[in-house]
């Protein structure tokens, strides 16, 4: 997600008073339920700094940004949860125009692989700790899009690869994807469980996505084309739910984290995510369904050296103890379906 900067205004200067980087990471950590120290912990600076943090930009705004209170620890005030709001909408809105901002740059010779596999993927919890030990080794270079967009730059062969994730037991074929048993074939990488994210100890029991509309709660979904937007599609048609209905149901994240960040910081009341998301923010979790997350492969390249150095990788040890790690995953054991005979 990108960075918001923030500037009080009427302050010293014509131009406001820029507000320390730090202090948004410390806002959401105590709405997380940290404490000060905790903050300070998240902000890499020691207690005294975080108070002298705080102080100056209180002094800055005109008014407190942290309740503080004997034996109940640090809560936020009506401006710090104000602040929390406006810059996740602040950065939902640049996210979304991000491709508007965009700087292409020539490649660099030693930031780039020529070898490397070019994969469009899916965001997955899994994948992007795999991303950057990829990197660095050459084999893969990945850029996280939704499912349905992933597919569609491997389609128009502008990647080696796409990853995405489809409903347990169905095949990929019957779920309007656009993949071909003659062209391509699919590499199994991990078996990922899905649910509702909520508040710590779920306080408006929630059992269902039919429950959050019905309770009035409100709602963080995932953008168009991502495969978990039409997971919240398919459920909400399923209990018989119309968009409208839900309310926050335009309000958008792009990954699992940050769904689970805006539930934890106190966005949302509930969103729909992986559970090591959940488990990473000390969310409840309900869960829904079991999917399959693959990679969409060229038949006749399975038996490339790449595309064979990455099936390795992906039954290595080290996916393997990265995979036991996450609350709800496990490593797919089934076989690459459409491999040549």
């Amino acid at each position: 997600m990108p960075t918001v900067n923030w500037v009080a205004e009427g302050t010293a200067d014509a131009g406001g008073v820029a507000l320390d980087p730090r202090l948004l990471p410390m806002l959401r950590r105590v709405a997380a339920g940290g404490t000060l120290a905790d903050a300070a912990e998240t902000a890499g600076i020691a207690y005294r700094s975080a108070w002298g943090l705080f102080d100056d930009a209180e002094r800055a705004l005109h008014a407190p940004l942290l309740e503080l209170s004997r034996g109940r620890g640090a809560r936020l005030a009506a401006l710090g949860r104000a602040l929390l709001e406006r810059d996740r909408e602040a950065r939902a809105w640049l996210d979304r125009r991000a491709s508007a901002f965009a700087v292409v740059l020539p490649p660099s010779p030693s930031g780039t692989h020529p070898g490397a596999l070019r994969i469009v993927a899916s965001h997955d919890v899994a994948l992007a700790a795999l991303r950057e030990v990829w990197h660095t080794d050459g084999l893969a270079d990945i850029q996280f899009k939704g499912s349905l967009d992933s597919l569609a730059e491997y389609v128009r062969g502008d990647a080696d690869l796409a990853g995405f994730h489809v409903v347990l037991d169905a095949a990929p074929e019957s779920q309007g994807l656009p993949l071909h048993a003659a062209r391509d074939a699919t590499i199994p990488f991990v078996v990922r469980t899905q649910g509702l994210l909520l508040p710590k100890g779920n306080p408006q029991r929630v059992r269902t996505l039919g429950d959050v509309a019905r309770k009035g709660l409100r709602f963080v979904n995932r953008q168009p084309g991502s495969g978990t937007r039409a997971i919240v599609d398919a459920l909400l048609a399923r209990e018989g739910v119309s968009p409208e209905q839900l309310g926050g149901y335009s309000n958008e994240e792009f990954t699992h984290a940050a769904v689970a960040a805006t539930v934890a910081s106190g966005g949302a009341d509930a969103g729909i995510g992986v559970e090591a998301a959940a488990a990473r923010h000390r969310l409840a979790f309900v869960p829904l369904l079991q999917e399959r997350y693959l990679f969409a492969c060229r038949r006749d390249r399975l038996d490339s050296p790449a595309i064979r150095a990455f099936r390795r990788e992906l039954a290595s040890a080290r996916t393997r103890q990265l995979v036991a790690g996450l609350r709800g995953y496990t490593l797919d054991a089934g076989e690459t379906r459409g491999r040549p005979r």
